[in-house]
């Protein structure tokens, strides 16, 4: 006989990249060391990385790849305020939702789940929980106005799969693990939560340079399947050559490293390694400004240098600037939509910055108050023990 305690926890995630799945999968875990089952709905370009989560995992429908290329070319024509939104509306909202909701359907119908969680670019299965009265929850992979505003502005073309999903999804458990301080919410059910880090050591720059400070280097999951990644690579690693730091960079699977050129002396290149691992070790952390990245160096309590390059990246750097816990590398990237990018010119700006936050205590002594905020927030597991 099974267990009536036991429930059925269907994930699902579209393809905002794994900057979206991993805040998804830490949440799948918690509820699977809860005692119940997980299962968990990707699109086809997020399958490996749905397998390295070690969840169970099934692979749905996405929109051709000509498409995606074709919002992206529209987002670097601009003009930014035409094609602020872009994203959400045409790729998510509509034709992300059209292709995996037969397949959201599906496993409600045959593994019949008795709770849903989403990431907030996730419309599809919403949609199928909806329409049999599942309950449902959101994880914040953004700032909760930005993800409030979002559903607004696509509540229209979601409510042509299912009349009433929009007020679903604002009335639902809203799970966040960034402050209040930097991110008041305007969801009327806001469940704030830390992710407890593993602590280990982690190896990065030469060996006999390791009373150096590590300056990690991360610009996401998603530019280096951009042809600007190459620019943007290029302005960091001569930004960091020769400061006497040990540097580490991380370029994204999309990226080979041979490819990047001459590597200073000082910096390890890897395609991926686990934040919280690294950021244990980090002085500053430099980065595009996503909110994983971001709210990960401060939950750490490492100050950082923001290069915001494109969607909510822009004002999460404002965030870090107005909170005194770093520096923002800005003039290149659009007020209010569109694509940015870095290059010769920032090479300068970039390692001034640098230069100025780790030789700085104020930037640190912020980040820090900032994280003791986030540590005494509930775990994840409390959280999901109340929600599910």
């Amino acid at each position: 006989m099974s267990n009536p305690r036991v429930r059925r926890v269907m994930l699902a995630c579209s393809l905002g990249g794994e900057g979206h799945l991993v805040p998804l999968a830490r949440v799948g875990r918690a509820v699977q060391a809860a005692g119940h089952e997980v299962k968990l709905l990707v699109p086809p370009a997020l399958a490996d990385s749905a397998q390295r989560t070690g969840l169970a995992y099934r692979v749905g429908e996405e929109p051709p790849r000509a498409f995606v290329d074709e919002i992206w070319q529209r987002v670097r024509a601009g003009p930014a305020e035409a094609v602020a939104g872009l994203f959400d509306r045409e790729l998510f909202a509509d034709r992300c939702t059209e292709a995996m909701l037969g397949a959201a359907r599906d496993l409600r119908d045959s593994w019949r789940p008795q709770f849903v969680v989403r990431e907030p670019c996730e419309y599809a299965s919403a949609v199928a929980a909806h329409e049999t009265g599942i309950p449902h929850a959101e994880v914040g992979v953004s700032l909760a106005s930005i993800e409030s505003g979002v559903l607004r502005m696509v509540a229209p073309i979601i409510e042509r799969f299912s009349p009433g999903v929009a007020a679903a999804i604002a009335s639902s458990p809203y799970l966040s693990s960034f402050p209040t301080s930097l991110d008041p919410s305007p969801w009327s059910d806001t469940r704030r939560f830390r992710a407890a880090a593993a602590r280990r050591n982690v190896t990065s720059g030469p060996a006999r340079n390791r009373e150096q400070p590590l300056v990690y280097v991360t610009f996401g999951s998603v530019l280096g399947h951009l042809p600007e990644a190459s620019a943007v690579f290029r302005c960091a690693l001569e930004a960091v050559a020769g400061l006497p730091a040990r540097v580490l960079l991380t370029v994204g699977r999309a990226t080979d490293v041979p490819s990047l050129g001459s590597i200073p002396e000082n910096t390890r290149v890897e395609q991926w390694v686990p934040q919280d691992l690294v950021l244990e070790h980090a002085a500053v952390v430099v980065c595009h400004g996503g909110s994983g990245t971001t709210f990960g160096a401060l939950a750490a309590g490492v100050p950082l240098v923001v290069c915001p390059l494109f969607a909510d990246q822009l004002t999460n750097a404002r965030i870090v600037q107005d909170s005194g816990a770093g520096m923002v590398l800005g003039g290149h990237t659009p007020a209010s939509g569109g694509l940015g990018s870095l290059g010769p010119n920032d090479v300068a700006p970039l390692r001034a910055r640098i230069e100025e936050v780790l030789g700085t205590p104020s930037y640190r002594h912020a980040a820090s108050r900032i994280a003791a905020e986030i540590a005494a927030l509930p775990t994840l597991q409390d959280v999901v023990r109340r929600l599910i």
